[in-house]
């Protein structure tokens, strides 16, 4: 007997609340949403990776789509934050080594920097980056917490000091510091086993109260959907159909709950 609708959502919901329980902090669909307006513990994240005790952010954006470049390879950033001298912080979760190469991160820090200047502006305007990728694994195999990457003069030896700084964090580094509570809350999906009282508040939110468990349905839902629409279009273009406006004519015609203005984002 076929499936109805009603079973379909039922098992789909029952499969949604299984796949809450595995998340954590170290997967990036669940950090997105446990930083998603969340200053304050973007705040106590970042300032325990940057070691900068006095950081103050102003604002924190989670999937923030850049691209100003026309064809031009867009970014979707897990977690972008200002601080409040004008820096900016870009957040990702990286779980495979090979999404963490330095090509990636020279390219991010690129997105960002293209971002942050208008036209005729001077390029000493250009804010500091910092993007910070938190890899699963050791990327490099030192066992230390943290990998700065800073330009150098080798003529000199002094640092460049061009603003930019990029920063791979040891996911699986275990030390008794902060950077090893905080990690080992990364790799939680129990909020009972955290030991930073912030991270497992805010776990302990969207997993088990009525309000944040909604929540969280409602977002994996959007995420199966944005799965699946950004896999047709990548088949769509395998298939040679690269032209945006019938990209989005076929977007619409296939998935009911698109509308034409974020087909179009799909689509470009």
């Amino acid at each position: 007997m076929p499936e109805t609708e009603q079973q379909r959502k039922e098992r789909n919901r029952q499969e949604d609340l299984q796949r809450l329980r595995g998340f954590r902090p170290m997967d990036d669909d669940f950090m997105r949403c446990i930083f998603k307006d969340d200053i304050p513990l973007a705040q106590h994240v970042l300032r325990i990776l940057t070691g900068k005790d006095d950081l103050e952010i102003v604002s924190i954006e989670t999937q923030a789509d850049m691209k100003r470049l026309v064809g031009a390879r867009s970014l979707c950033l897990d977690a972008y934050g200002k601080d409040s001298t004008g820096k900016r912080y870009d957040l990702e979760i990286q779980r495979a080594d090979k999404g963490a190469g330095a090509h990636r991160a020279r390219y991010h820090s690129s997105v960002m920097d293209v971002e942050n200047l208008n036209a005729s502006e001077d390029f000493d305007l250009l804010p500091d980056t910092y993007t910070i990728f938190i890899t699963e694994n050791d990327m490099y195999g030192k066992g230390i917490p943290f990998y700065p990457i800073e330009r150098i003069n080798l003529g000199t030896g002094e640092q460049f000091g061009d603003g930019e700084h990029i920063l791979y964090v040891n996911g699986a580094y275990e030390g008794d510091d902060e950077i090893g509570i905080l990690m080992h809350d990364f790799r939680c999906s129990d909020p009972d086993d955290m030991l930073d009282d912030k991270m497992a508040a805010k776990t302990r939110y969207f997993k088990e109260t009525e309000e944040g468990v909604e929540y969280m349905c409602k977002a994996i839902e959007d995420m199966r959907n944005d799965n699946s629409v950004r896999t047709y279009v990548e088949a769509c273009r395998d298939f040679g159909v690269v032209d945006p406006a019938e990209i989005v004519k076929k977007l619409l015609a296939k998935f009911a709950f698109l509308t034409e203005e974020k087909a179009k984002e799909y689509a470009s």
